[in-house]
This record gives C-alpha cells, sequence and structure tokens, in this order.
C-alpha cells in the first residue's frame, strides 16, 4: 500500500493543470483517473493509464497533445516536475492505518485551502435554500453521506426529500419533487460513480432543476451533469474509500444555508425544546 502523504497537495497541482484546457469527456475521465491516483500519476506508463482510466491507449496520447504537450511521455515529466509526492519526515516510521489517516488530513488540509474562497458554498447555498422542496440524492457509497446530510437539514428546511434508493422510483420521485415545486436538487457523488446517478441527474436537469453535487474531484462523471460543483477529496488508502472531506463539505454547505433560511434559528430551538420535553436524548 503507497504512502498518501501529500497526495492532497499533488491533486491540487494536477487539477490547475487539467482545469486550463477544455477536455473532451474522455480526456476529462483520464484527468479524473490522474487526479485520484495522484501519487502514482507520474510513475504511469500510457498504456497502465488507458487500463485505470477505462480508455483506449491512443486516448491518453490524444489527452496528452490537448494539454499542450508532443506525446504522453512529456506529459509525464512534467508530472514529475510539478506533482511530486514528497512523504513527511516521520512518514516512514507510519504503518499503513496511520499512513491513512495522515492522507485524510492533508486532503482535509487542501478542502480548507479551497474554502479560503467561500463564494462557490455560499452560492450553492442560496439555491438550495430556496428549493421547496429540496431533494438529496446519494446512492451506494455516497448513501450515507446523503442521508447525513438530510437528517440534519430537515432540521431547519422546511421540507427535504431524501434519495437514496435507485431504481424507477428514483425517477418518480425526482418527477415528484418537480411537481412540488422544487427548483434544485443536491447530490453526493462518490467512488465508484454509478451510471443510475448520471442519468438521474440527466432527468433533473431536463426538467429544470438546478443541480448541486459534492464530488471527489472536479472532473468526477458527474461533472458534466451538474450546475454547481463542490469538490472534496476522498481517501483511497485503505481497501474501501474514506469520504470525510465530502461530509465535512456537506456540513459547511448546511451552515451556510442556515444563513439563507431565516426561520433556521428559530426550528433549532423549537426541536430542542420538543426534544427536551420528549426525553429525546439521555444528556
Amino acid at each position: 500500500m503507497s504512502d498518501g502523504t501529500g497526495a492532497a497537495g499533488a491533486s491540487a497541482r494536477l487539477l490547475a493543470l487539467f482545469e486550463a484546457h477544455r477536455l473532451t469527456p474522455t480526456q476529462r475521465r483520464i484527468a479524473h483517473c490522474l487526479v485520484r491516483k495522484a501519487a502514482e500519476a507520474p510513475f504511469l506508463s500510457s498504456v497502465e493509464l488507458a487500463e485505470f482510466a477505462g480508455v483506449s491507449q491512443p486516448s491518453v496520447t490524444r489527452f496528452a497533445v490537448a494539454l499542450g504537450f508532443d506525446g504522453y511521455p512529456a506529459l509525464r515529466r512534467h508530472l514529475r516536475e510539478v506533482a511530486p509526492v514528497r512523504a513527511e519526515p516521520a512518514a516512514a516510521g507510519y504503518n499503513e492505518y496511520q499512513q491513512a489517516v495522515h492522507a485524510e488530513i492533508e486532503n482535509l488540509r487542501h478542502l480548507a485551502e479551497l474554502l479560503a474562497d467561500p463564494a462557490p458554498v455560499t452560492r450553492a447555498a442560496a439555491v438550495l435554500a430556496a428549493s421547496r422542496p429540496l431533494p438529496v440524492l446519494g446512492l451506494r457509497a455516497a448513501a450515507a453521506q446523503a442521508r447525513g446530510f438530510a437528517y440534519f437539514a430537515a432540521k431547519v428546511h422546511p421540507d427535504v426529500r431524501l434519495l437514496d434508493e435507485g431504481g424507477t422510483l428514483l425517477a418518480d420521485r425526482i418527477d415528484g419533487a418537480v411537481r412540488a415545486g422544487a427548483s434544485a436538487l443536491l447530490c453526493f457523488a462518490l467512488p465508484r460513480h454509478p451510471r443510475e446517478v448520471l442519468g438521474a441527474l440527466r432527468q433533473a436537469r431536463e426538467s429544470g432543476l438546478t443541480v448541486v453535487t459534492v464530488a471527489d474531484s472536479a472532473f468526477a462523471p458527474v461533472a458534466a451533469h451538474s450546475d454547481l460543483l463542490l469538490p472534496a477529496a476522498v481517501g483511497t488508502g485503505l481497501a474501501f474509500d474514506t469520504p470525510c472531506g465530502p461530509m465535512l463539505l456537506g456540513r459547511v454547505l448546511l451552515e451556510s444555508m442556515c444563513d439563507d433560511l431565516p426561520d433556521a434559528q428559530a426550528r433549532l430551538e423549537e426541536f430542542d425544546a420538543h426534544a427536551a420535553a420528549r426525553g429525546v436524548f439521555a444528556d
């Protein structure tokens, strides 16, 4: 298992490189793969990258050319210069679990840097706060993030609708939210990205909803189907990804929404009073 320390910084440098170019969907898929594998990116062959991204080897070459390089070898040399992952001095003494924790800390540091400009979150929060009802979508790995957000959002927003089940029922529930007056949809999208989520977002936008998405990368497959995308990297140092960043970003988004919900504080106080009267909590 590779050391993830510094991967968030490398991911940020890769994002800066890729966001400066207009990429095709296939090229965005390659970019997403490189961001996800920032630690290994400078050392992947074109064949390995093609396999990881699920594209052809010539597509990798065209991707490099689209970025302004003569070919993939030139891009790889550039990546070794601009996106190296340097381990902290003590990293060699960390076991694999500690490495995963430190990699997650790096992800949160990067998220803090992104939040230095609160405008994207503020804009997204205003859009979501104004939607009545507010559908919140999250399938498979992202279901827990959507459920946690919806649980807390329901304490300050008058009508939150959790969409955490796929199938034809998902399409029906999106249609129902639109008929009820929804103007926006919030989606949590995490690896691996289910095709069903892409279809749901496509349906939402075709129905006139503004789609706000919290995803693991600005180059995630859901980007093409989102009006506002807020990125927060997930940890990849363990067998299963750790979504601490997306969870925290969701809470930040909810905090900002409270500023656009004039009765948010009154709702919270009312909930606390009822909970105390019913003895809901042991403390």
